[in-house]
């Protein structure tokens, strides 16, 4: 009698927004690979690239295929028309296509009680989808009462990838939030790649983690019935040489698994 095989369960999928690549005159929906290798590895979950075409896929179909959300960061800014900001100076990028996106999904995401998780750019994303607002130049303002001189948070584009990502500053959690319970500490090192940074807090967040200069750096949903956390930082990068961004990563993922079970 023939050998059956079981299969390995399926794991759960996780969806990650594109971005918009122009290559010559061609737009293309990409992802960078660290954030696919740290939800395939880090995760332990099934990357999912969800496009974000001119006119967005519909929500439902997308969280009919996904159990996860996950946010990544750009070159790209969020387009200030989306918090009532400035017009961005000569040069900045944008994508339209992702915002139409991903501000929608993120609130929808945390209102199905699905898994999100944010970075950087994603960080900002959510920021906006609750009302909050953006400084595309958070090194130019003063810093608040209490906190360092405002540094400079972007790498060095000259430097080697190696100290772009490297540790660049402390970020102080708030004791007994959620992110220093997942952490098990109220400091961390952590990388610093970033131009735009947040001007005011939206309404249903709360920011969880500073840098030394009163820089926001982390931010949990203060009423989503299930992981809901944003980060300024860059946890994607060699995760796995991170116990932080590997405890990051691993608490996303069994979020997702527990919703799916």
């Amino acid at each position: 009698m023939a050998k059956t095989h079981k299969r390995p369960p399926k794991r759960p999928i996780v969806g990650i927004p594109c971005d918009i690549k122009m290559m010559g005159e061609h737009p293309f929906h990409a992802v960078g690979e660290k954030y696919i290798k740290a939800i395939a590895e880090g995760a332990d979950c099934t990357p999912f690239l969800i496009p974000v075409l001119p006119d967005p896929l519909d929500l439902e179909e997308i969280f009919d295929a996904v159990d996860g959300i996950f946010l990544t960061g750009s070159w790209s800014n969020v387009h200030p028309s989306e918090y009532g900001g400035e017009p961005s100076r000569e040069g900045t990028l944008h994508d339209p296509q992702r915002d139409a996106l991903t501000l929608e999904l993120i609130r929808q995401t945390v209102d199905r009680a699905v898994p999100l998780f944010a970075v950087c750019r994603g960080f900002q994303e959510m920021n906006v989808a609750y009302g909050g607002t953006l400084h595309p130049h958070i090194h130019e303002i003063p810093s608040d009462e209490g906190f360092e001189p405002r540094f400079d948070h972007r790498e060095g584009k000259d430097d080697p990838l190696e100290v772009q990502y490297g540790p660049a500053h402390k970020v102080t959690l708030t004791p007994d939030g959620k992110f220093a319970e997942l952490l098990g500490t109220d400091s961390i090192e952590v990388n610093s790649l970033h131009g735009q940074g947040i001007a005011k807090p939206g309404d249903l967040l709360t920011i969880e983690g500073r840098a030394p200069d009163g820089t926001a750096e982390a931010l949990s949903h203060k009423t989503a019935k299930n992981f809901a956390l944003a980060v300024q930082w860059h946890p994607e990068w060699k995760f796995w040489e991170n116990p932080v961004s590997e405890k990051l990563f691993r608490a996303f993922g069994d979020a997702v698994r527990a919703t799916r079970a």
